[in-house]
Formats: structure tokens, C-alpha cells, sequence
């Protein structure tokens, strides 16, 4: 069975070390906002019923605003360590 080399050169990453650790940082944020979710359907499960948005409740608004968090916090990823690479790669 063929195959075929890589479709692009890859050379060492210089920006490796910068990577790991926001992606460090960037996780926890994501869980302590995540453990508020957690904590608020543990402790007090009504608190999600209330409307608080265009007729939404908090579970639904919390819930989807995790989503577009993590979309977000993807993006805000991607752009810092693309930087980064430019930067350190040059």
C-alpha cells in the first residue's frame, strides 16, 4: 500500500512551552465557569427556572453561553498562539 510524505514541512516548535501553558489557564477558566453551572443546579436547582433574558431561563442561557465560551475561548487560542509562533519562529 503508497503512501505519501507530509503535505507540509514541520520544523520544531518554539512555541511549545507557551502553547501548553495557556492552554492550561484557558481550561481552568472554563471549569471554574463551568463549576458556577454545577454548583448552581447542586445547590439550588430552582435558581435555574428563573427568566432572566428574552424569556430564557438561567439553564438555557448559562448553558449556551458555555458553548459560545468555549467557541470563544477556541478562537482567543488559536489567534495567541498563532502569534506566538510568528513571533518565535522568525
Amino acid at each position: 500500500m503508497g503512501g505519501h510524505g507530509p503535505a507540509t514541512e514541520w520544523g520544531e516548535d518554539h512555541a511549545s512551552d507557551y502553547k501548553s501553558k495557556l492552554g492550561i489557564y484557558m481550561f481552568f477558566v472554563y471549569v471554574l465557569v463551568y463549576a458556577g453551572f454545577i454548583a448552581i443546579n447542586v445547590l439550588s436547582p430552582k435558581m435555574m427556572e428563573a427568566i432572566v433574558f428574552a424569556g430564557l431561563n438561567l439553564a438555557i442561557v448559562y448553558g449556551v453561553g458555555l458553548i459560545l465560551l468555549a467557541f470563544i475561548m477556541g478562537l482567543v487560542y488559536n489567534k495567541m498562539c498563532s502569534n506566538k509562533e510568528d513571533e518565535l519562529n522568525t
